[in-house]
């Protein structure tokens, strides 16, 4: 297996976990940023979504509602980019 083989099995992980987190509102913020981002993202930007996926749904749901300022733990530049796509998804 090549690094290349690696990384698109990566991705296919990560879209199929984007779709399939437990709660809706998740899936269709996550999901289809993912099949938006995620065959151009290098591994440092699938390291920066798999962080943030790995946070708990009703807590990245509150975050992505603008209802709560996440921890600062939480990658806020990241966490921005999905917010602005999902807003631009959800006005279209």
């Amino acid at each position: 297996m090549t690094a290349g083989d690696d990384i698109a099995i990566r991705r296919k992980m990560i879209r199929y976990r984007a779709w399939h987190r437990g709660t809706r509102e998740m899936d269709l913020v996550l999901g289809p940023f993912a099949d938006a981002h995620v065959e151009s993202m290098n591994s440092e930007g699938l390291d920066r979504l798999e962080k943030l996926m790995s946070e708990e749904d009703p807590a990245l749901l509150t975050w992505v509602m603008g209802q709560a300022v996440p921890p600062e733990n939480v990658d806020r530049a990241f966490l921005d980019i999905v917010i602005a796509d999902h807003s631009v998804r959800a006005r279209s």
